[in-house]
């Protein structure tokens, strides 16, 4: 089982999970592919991409979290609210829309995860030049491994 299969199933989103309380409630229908693709469709709606997105932390003062995210250390957390006050209640509402969920238990949710997707895209500290494809390309093989 892969890392963020493990993560995705902890979470009520694993493929088969049943739904599960607090954040990940109403998100069992997600499988851990799925949930990838919903995160690429949020990372890609930011402009610039995953590039985008952690010059929009940067810029809104939590720079240092989503660098923590990209580099080869640990990983910082990162609030519900703190996220939604970044990415907007736009992308995070669409995200709530495809989870079943509401608006807080998306943000939490995504709080959880996100660290943990962009943590496996940048495998070498470094945001991926060609775009996400190839990378969520491997990703995708480590949950279905």
């Amino acid at each position: 089982m892969g890392l963020l299969d493990t993560i995705f199933k902890s979470l009520g989103l694993g493929a088969g999970a049943g739904a599960g309380a607090g954040a990940g409630a109403g998100a069992g229908a997600l499988g851990g592919g799925e949930a990838i693709a919903v995160i690429s469709q949020l990372i890609n709606s930011q402009p610039g991409g995953l590039g985008g997105l952690i010059s929009s932390f940067e810029h809104g003062g939590l720079g240092e979290i989503a660098t923590s995210w990209v580099s080869t250390g640990s990983n910082l957390p990162i609030s519900a609210d703190q996220l939604e006050a970044i990415l907007g209640s736009g992308p995070v509402g669409d995200l709530a829309g495809k989870l079943g969920v509401d608006p807080k238990a998306a943000a939490g949710t995504l709080a959880q995860i996100l660290p943990q997707v962009i943590d496996q895209l940048t495998p070498h500290g470094q945001v991926p030049e060609g775009g996400l494809g190839d990378a969520l390309s491997g990703l995708l093989g480590k949950i279905k491994a």
